[in-house]
């Protein structure tokens, strides 16, 4: 079993997956071999139902493959306990969906620094570290505000800040834009950006927008349970 080179954050090899309906057993995924280097940003695009979001959710080690494997930062997922995957997702890993998922009775600041604090860190350090990524987002202003008091892509970039604030080695982004304007979208995507030239974090995105996917790096079809690029 050959550890991925040591470039490579994220790596799937002969990943299948399959769920059953009724008496029948559906595949979703037949055999994917993906890998993601350091700092690449690349996107993933194809109809729905397609397995794009499968696959997110085998590449985040939340769902367990029927057959094949994905490797973490060098680490194969399927031979960690629940704690040491939990442990490795907290380590390296971002996660941006469509809905935020911000904790509605925090603020911004707060809601940043939530994964820092989970992890014990002191509060001034964690808010200090929130602080530095809700500047980068051009949110800095903003940071005692509550979701409720901000807009749509405004709680998207606190999202992104979030995922971020941990300085993972990649971000799963879920259709992130897919619920916002062509604005605030270019809005969401250009923090992504500049983030990812700064911290060198690198970023795989699902989306069914060919004009937010044409300015990744790398762009990869699903079809079939398959991608190609």
């Amino acid at each position: 079993m050959n550890k991925p080179h040591q470039d490579v954050v994220l790596e799937t090899r002969n990943l299948q997956h399959t769920y059953r309906e009724g008496g029948l057993v559906v595949p979703v995924l037949n055999g994917i071999d993906f890998s993601v280097k350091k700092g690449e940003m690349i996107a993933i695009v194809g109809a729905s139902g397609s397995g794009k979001s499968s696959l997110m959710q085998l590449m985040g080690g939340l769902d367990q493959p029927s057959e094949g494997e994905v490797w973490l930062a060098g680490h194969l997922l399927s031979a960690q306990g629940e704690a040491a995957r939990g442990k490795l997702r907290n380590q390296h890993l971002g996660f941006v969906y469509q809905a935020h998922h911000l904790l509605p009775e925090f603020t911004a600041l707060d809601n940043v620094a939530m994964p820092l604090l989970i992890r014990r860190l002191p509060r001034k350090a964690a808010h200090d570290r929130a602080r530095a990524l809700l500047d980068a987002v051009g949110l800095g202003a903003r940071g005692e505000h509550r979701p409720a008091e901000l807009s749509g892509g405004e709680r998207q970039r606190v999202a992104i800040a979030r995922a971020l604030v941990t300085a993972p080695s990649v971000v799963l982004a879920d259709e992130p834009t897919g619920n916002l304007d062509s604005h605030s979208s270019d809005s969401v995507f250009q923090a992504m950006l500049e983030l990812n030239q700064s911290t060198g974090t690198a970023i795989v995105l699902v989306t069914h927008d060919r004009n937010l996917a044409n300015r990744m790096q790398r762009v990869l079809s699903m079809q079939d349970g398959l991608l190609a690029g």
